[in-house]
């Protein structure tokens, strides 16, 4: 659709409007250009519209939306939005503008006076369409002047001028009377470029601050996509964005639009298509719709992004949303950090950039609880460890990821590594954040430390299975909780069964170091017996353990009240000097044991049978 409006004796005005014509839009020209008229409108794709005097609402032929069938479109995508505006009462009219390499040479009737450096640019002008629309090189020509250098013709060094030399020769054509088409992508640095030469309206009517002004909130106010382009636009220019508040004002619009009850809010058909929902099934789609912003503001730089995300908060955006939306654009933005692919990192990821990102990142997070996944959390965290944040920021993220655990699957401590020689799992952030949890907690146990404790089992359980994995690396994490965190070391004992399992190769110090944590007396009868026919425990452990079996059993003879003839101590003397027989090996000495075990495991089930006898008998008496 195309809109023609003809100004009243300043200029000629001509729209392309992506979107769908509406009256809203009407309104939107009217109330920023209040002296348009509307005189002449062409449609296509058999939209009508019929504009009517007061801005009353027009016949609009407008097609149904089918959800079902939105098209995914880039925000790059479709034809921009355009304002082409003709500046009236020009007071020199250029013939021609030329550039011969890096000079630029405007064709008058009169010589150029005025030269103007932009950049590794000079542009070749002419004082009087300069000065007669810019208050700011006005105010140099005439410094100028005063400083007795009248017969020389001015140079100007304009070295901070936004947009650098492309907005300025649209500047130019501006004050020469050439049409200036403007567009989403470079509204932004001519609005910040004509309030940096104070082009304004009290020097001449419909001069290019008023003119811009009216377009860009035009765009804001009109186009989702166009928004993003403004955005995009402003990235190097930055500080003269934040100043004139482009970027709020973007950013309240996306703010605005993304917490609008999308099943109610009218779109366009181009705006439809950024719903960016592909295929979705019905079932799929109404779980979509509440985030279906999420990829078009992961494109968005850093700091435009947190200013956008600081907007949605303000506007009481779900926090669990407001979390997936941060855990997306980390996921897009920093997934080759995350994933340590050095040679895919964007060369404008430096280190620095990289460590100033994750630090805004955990400083976004919103506070709610559930706001945030564990596992997202996790890979944050392996982020900046990364890039090396500061360490305040990083304990409290450890701290926050630490409380997180007592209400966590084992699935959602699983971060990958991505090197050649890493395990698969990346079990050292898993160690730090139970650390930081057992600090927390050291002074206030809580009962739920236990459910820390079978999290820790189970995760230990399933790398166990990794055959790269350290075993330092799985003792320090076997290790990191204390005693009384575990009801019993049952699963523990199954983690550490298994990492023999999938590692036989250990030395006889690590099996040893692996199975440290244990404890005879915190395991179960069932993993006991378990333990005295497992051949892949160290020999040491395997001893103690029979030899703490022994005394157990013997003790429990003793309780009895049985004259059975070996003491706790002999029972220990002679298992010690069996050991230091020199002609048997190491599984004959098990064996022996296990039988020793096992005959005093009979012995033990005829005492406790002839206790009851007794028992029995001495009731008899008594009645």
């Amino acid at each position: 659709m195309r809109v023609y409006i003809d100004g009243e004796r300043r200029f000629n005005v001509s729209i392309q409007v992506d979107e769908i014509m509406d009256h809203n839009i009407i309104k939107v020209l009217a109330l920023f250009c209040p002296r348009f008229s509307a005189r002449k409108l062409q449609t296509k794709n058999g939209i009508q519209v019929c504009p009517c005097p007061g801005h009353d609402k027009p016949t609009v032929g407008r097609k149904s939306l089918d959800r079902e069938n939105l098209i995914c479109q880039s925000i790059s995508g479709g034809k921009p939005n355009r304002f082409v505006i003709f500046p009236a009462n020009v007071s020199m009219v250029a013939e021609a503008i030329e550039r011969r390499n890096q000079d630029w040479i405007v064709r008058t009737k009169f010589t150029s006076d005025l030269i103007i450096q932009v950049g590794d640019s000079t542009f070749f002008l002419h004082k009087l369409p300069m000065v007669s629309r810019s208050v700011y090189l006005n105010r140099l020509v005439f410094q100028r002047n005063s400083n007795g250098k009248r017969n020389t013709i001015p140079k100007i060094q304009l070295d901070n001028l936004p947009g650098g030399t492309k907005t300025f020769e649209l500047l130019v054509k501006f004050c020469y009377g050439w049409k200036v088409d403007l567009t989403a992508t470079n509204i932004a640095p001519l609005y910040c470029a004509a309030h940096f030469l104070e082009m304004k309206e009290d020097l001449e009517p419909g001069n290019l601050m008023s003119e811009t002004e009216a377009f860009l909130s035009f765009l804001i106010l009109t186009s989702w996509k166009d928004t993003f382009r403004i955005f995009k636009s402003c990235e190097s220019f930055s500080a003269w964005a934040k100043e004139l508040e482009i970027v709020e004002r973007c950013s309240e619009a996306i703010a605005w639009k993304a917490c609008s009850n999308s099943k109610a809010f009218s779109f366009g058909e181009d705006d439809a298509e950024c719903l960016n929902i592909l295929n979705a099934e019905n079932s799929k789609l109404e779980d979509r719709l509440d985030n279906w912003w999420f990829e078009d503001v992961s494109c968005l730089r850093i700091d435009h992004f947190i200013e956008v995300i600081h907007a949605i908060k303000s506007k009481g955006m779900k926090p669990e949303l407001v979390g997936s939306c941060i855990a997306h654009w980390t996921a897009k933005r920093l997934s080759r950090i995350t994933f340590g692919l050095d040679q895919l990192t964007p060369k404008h990821m430096n280190k620095q950039l990289q460590r100033v990102t994750t630090e805004c990142l955990i400083k976004l997070l919103p506070v709610e609880e559930n706001s945030v996944s564990c596992n997202f959390l996790l890979h944050l965290l392996k982020v900046a460890l990364t890039a090396k944040i500061n360490s305040e920021l990083l304990n409290m993220l450890e701290r926050r990821i630490g409380f997180l655990l007592e209400q966590c699957r084992v699935p959602d401590l699983l971060v990958k590594n991505f090197g050649d020689n890493d395990s698969v799992y990346d079990v050292g952030i898993i160690i730090r954040v139970v650390e930081s949890y057992v600090s927390s907690v050291s002074s206030n146990p809580t009962p739920k430390i236990f459910a820390v404790g079978r999290l820790v089992d189970g995760y230990l359980t399933l790398v166990a299975r990794d055959e790269t994995l350290p075993a330092k690396s799985f003792q320090s994490l076997a290790e990191a909780l204390p005693k009384d965190a575990r009801y019993c070391d049952d699963s523990l004992y199954r983690a550490v069964d298994m990492y023999l399992k999938i590692h036989p190769s250990l030395t006889d110090e690590e099996r040893l170091s692996v199975c440290r944590s244990l404890e005879y007396h915190r395991l179960s009868q069932e993993a006991r017996e378990h333990v005295m026919k497992n051949d892949r425990l160290p020999l040491k452990i395997m001893t103690q353990f029979i030899l703490l079996e022994q005394v157990n059993m013997t003790g429990s003879m003793t309780a009895s009240g049985s004259n059975y003839e070996r003491t706790k101590t002999q029972t220990i003397i002679r298992v010690s000097k069996g050991l230091e027989n020199g002609w048997m090996n190491r599984k004959e000495e098990i064996k022996i044991m296990k039988k020793e075990v096992d005959k005093m495991k009979v012995q033990l089930n005829e005492l406790q049978m002839c206790k009851l006898k007794l028992q029995r008998q001495v009731k008899i008496c008594i009645n």
